[in-house]
């Protein structure tokens, strides 16, 4: 009897311990266990803390600046009330500017979250969850959530079509918008261990499982990003159906009877894909996308077509400073090789992706030449999109400028202002990661982090001046003595190899090694894919001291690059510099030339653009004169900086392609009547003003590398630009070139156009002796009897359906 109510007892124990576990699973999602993922895990954010004088100071920024900022400018913009309009609280008829911008509302939120794990803030947290509430309350009762629909307003959006999902292969982003509430959700849910947003995206996301699927729904999405954030729901769930629908979506692209485009990754399958095409954040994002299916289900034939297109893009299509999507037309990737560098797009959220993808490819590979792309967009092409203030930004990051390119307060687009906002506080999960007994350090950043493996428990801590010192002290601190493996990835950079492929190389190929110090005495180690792995039993306490070289490199293009042609561009460590009008003669430096073999000095300035390393060299500068081809040349010091810190300290020229061959300098100008003059317009944009007199000479009509002043989107009206002179002057010729961007862009020659001069006040027009030509790709001349006079105008009759833009004016 006693051991039959031993026996029941026990049955009863089991049961409860059971039903136990089953609402610990049903309470904690994160608690799925999925068969398949990254044979690598990343180490979370969330066990990293940063303490550097690098990062640390700009993810503080991003906390108390950026932040803030945005989500102000999301209430101001009426983003947050979009929101309102949709729950019926707020009847005004309104709405923003584009269907996507509710995306920008969840990536600050996500942003948000991640920084509340690094800087606890009770009113931030407040504040979220008030966020949180006002979409909970926009959402339909089926999940639906699309505010620009739900909001039901007098003239809708004409992106986003008659019904549900009628245009989400186009622009209605309707997928896209729910795919970065998936991302906020699960980021909040981690951070927070709250679910009142996790709850909102699974209650849509299984609308889309009910909706979409072969026989189904069958639309993909015209903007990826929705495929990601399903893995991560799936990852919190284990709802296999999300999955699924993941690979619904990437498969659906290419198929017959469908929006099928190059724009969107949409001309062929996704499996038959091996270059890059399109709009470089719609891709970037698919890639990622597509690692996390072939991660998370093994699908091999995903895993070759990215591989084969991260070929193509390091060998023939990312800028040296990890920038990608070389034009404006479609803000897309371009040609092999076609690397401009005034008009360079590299967008932002395209750097950002580009770090989402190859983190994944070495998350599927273990290859650190992944991390070397990642390292090189977070130092440069990525950071270089928010200002050191953490309160303006560059949607494109060119590589050149003559001034006309500034970092603006806010984008009517934000997507690049949110996507910054949510990706710098989630730095620190870039740091490590681990493979069973294997710790990978893949980032050299001062920190610490607490990592579990099987053989131990890690305390892991860096102590650097990265990236202005290569001296890295690690510090490992295993809860006992275990055997396990640390991999130390040794950059590309350290061994002359810039980047992956042939793309860049190092002029010089002679170069210090790195070296590697346990305890204080050396080593051995194997390479493995880019790491020096050092497998040993670990005590607490053990000092790994690694000593990268960080010598000053000068890094040439593939000669293919014909933009780059006889230039170099300067990189120490991670860091690509550039050169900045403010710290050389004249404020200028498109007119400097720098021996390919001139010494280059290194100085540290702890005052200067929050603390920089400069570089410093010898070189000459030349200048034109009037009325004769000789050149002034003369000797300087020119100075470089990091490339991220450019443009912070208001217009200014910049370049990162130094010229070693005189032929390919730009002398600077002698001043002109217009070079000398004030500019104004009938278009409130003071930036594009100096496109008309900045003297710089455009290739064709639709060179998008000049820089130029335009009435787009303006059609049929009559426009003008206006030089007051510095002086009264007698004149009586003008040239113009105009802006011509077709057959895709906005803008045409004129109609017509006519010059005014200023005559007792008034605005007279001058007696033409030639007449007034319209053409496109060469300057159109009038010639006028002489007048004296303080000032001209030329009055602009735009073409009937299209604006009109302006290269240059030249007045003599």
């Amino acid at each position: 009897m006693k051991a039959y109510k031993w026996f029941k007892n026990k049955i009863i124990f089991c049961i409860v311990a059971i039903g136990m576990l089953v609402l610990m699973f049903i309470a904690d999602p994160a608690a799925a266990q999925l068969k398949n993922d990254y044979p690598i895990q990343p180490v979370a954010f969330t066990q990293v803390h940063v303490t550097d004088n690098f990062w640390a100071p700009k993810i503080k920024v991003n906390a108390d600046v950026t932040i803030p900022y945005t989500l102000q400018q999301c209430k101001k913009t009426g983003r947050i009330d979009n929101f309102f309009r949709a729950a019926g609280t707020l009847k005004d008829d309104k709405n923003t500017t584009y269907t996507f911008d509710e995306s920008d509302v969840y990536k600050v939120i996500e942003g948000a979250s991640y920084s509340l794990q690094a800087k606890p803030d009770a009113g931030l947290e407040k504040y979220l969850d008030t966020l949180i509430s006002y979409i909970a309350a926009a959402q339909e009762k089926d999940g639906y959530l699309y505010t620009f629909r739900t909001m039901h307003n007098s003239k809708p959006h004409e992106w986003m079509g008659a019904k549900r999902w009628e245009k989400e292969e186009d622009l209605s982003h309707e997928l896209y918008d729910v795919g970065h509430l998936y991302e906020a959700a699960v980021a909040h849910y981690r951070a927070t261990g709250k679910k009142n947003l996790l709850n909102i995206a699974i209650k849509n996301a299984d609308l889309l499982v009910k909706t979409f699927g072969w026989g189904k729904e069958e639309k993909f999405p015209g903007h990826q990003i929705i495929e990601t954030g399903l893995g991560k729901l799936y990852r919190v769930t284990g709802k296999k159906e999300y999955l699924e629908l993941a690979k619904f979506f990437l498969d659906l692209r290419g198929t017959p009877g469908h929006l099928n485009q190059e724009y969107s990754q949409s001309h062929i399958k996704v499996i038959e894909q091996h270059t890059a095409v399109g709009h470089a954040v719609r891709a970037t994002y698919m890639y990622t996308g597509m690692a996390d299916i072939a991660a998370l289900t093994g699908d091999k034939e995903y895993l070759a077509a990215i591989d084969d297109i991260w070929h193509d893009v390091v060998d023939k299509k990312i800028y040296i400073t990890g920038g990608i999507g070389a034009t404006n037309n479609g803000e897309a990737f371009g040609d092999a090789y076609d690397l401009p560098n005034m008009s360079a797009y590299a967008e932002t959220c395209a750097a950002i992706a580009n770090v989402y993808w190859n983190s994944r490819m070495f998350l599927l590979h273990g290859d650190a030449k992944y991390i070397d792309v990642m390292e090189r967009t977070l130092y440069n092409g990525l950071l270089s999109g928010v200002s050191l203030s953490g309160d303006h930004f560059f949607y494109p990051n060119p590589l050149a400028s003559m001034g006309q390119h500034q970092r603006s307060a806010w984008h009517d687009c934000a997507c690049c202002i949110s996507n910054m906002t949510r990706f710098l506080p989630s730095m620190p999960g870039y740091i490590y990661a681990q493979d069973k007994n294997d710790l990978y350090v893949n980032l050299f950043v001062g920190s610490t982090s607490t990592i579990k493996i099987p053989a131990a428990k890690i305390t892991i801590i860096q102590n650097t001046n990265y990236p202005w010192q290569g001296k890295n002290e690690i510090t490992i601190q295993p809860d006992k003595s275990a055997l396990f493996t640390v991999r130390i990835r040794i950059p590309g950079w350290a061994v002359n190899q810039p980047s992956p492929g042939n793309l860049y190389s190092d002029i010089d190929q002679s170069a210090a090694v790195a070296t590697i110090l346990l305890n204080g005495k050396p080593i051995k180690y194997e390479m493995e894919k880019g790491y020096a792995v050092i497998k040993r039993s670990w005590n607490k306490g053990d000092k790994i001291m690694l000593d990268l070289p960080m010598d000053v490199k000068k890094v040439i293009a593939n000669s293919n690059v014909k933009s780059d042609k006889d230039r170099f561009a300067l990189q120490m460590g991670p860091i690509v510099y550039c050169l900045e009008s403010p710290d050389n003669k004249d404020s200028a430096v498109m007119n400097i030339v720098v021996d390919k073999n001139a010494a280059v000095q290194t100085e540290y300035k702890s005052g200067m653009l929050n603390g920089i390393a400069v570089l410093k060299m010898q070189g000459l500068s030349a200048k034109r004169q009037l009325n004769t081809d000789a050149l002034i040349q003369s000797a300087q010091e020119v100075t470089a900086i990091p490339y991220y810190a450019w443009a912070n300290r208001g217009p200014s020229e910049m370049e990162v392609w130094i010229p070693y061959d005189a032929s390919a300098a730009r002398p600077k100008p002698a001043a002109t009547i217009a070079s000398k003059s004030k500019v104004s317009a009938s278009i409130n944009n003071p930036r594009m003003f100096r496109s008309l007199n900045d003297q710089y000479e455009p290739a064709d009509s639709k060179d998008a590398s000049a820089s130029f002043l335009h009435w787009w989107p303006k059609k049929n009206t009559t426009e003008w630009v206006q030089y007051d002179f510095d002086s009264t002057y007698t004149v009586s010729e003008s040239k113009v070139y105009w802006f011509d961007d077709s057959p895709w862009g906005g803008c045409r020659i004129p109609a017509s156009w006519k010059l005014y001069y200023k005559k007792d006040g008034e605005w007279v027009p001058v007696k033409n002796t030639s007449s007034y030509t319209v053409t496109k790709d060469n300057y159109d001349t009038v010639h006028f009897e002489p007048v004296t006079t303080t000032a001209l105008k030329l009055e602009v009759q735009l073409p009937v359906d299209n604006a009109t833009g302006i290269h240059e004016w030249i007045v003599q």
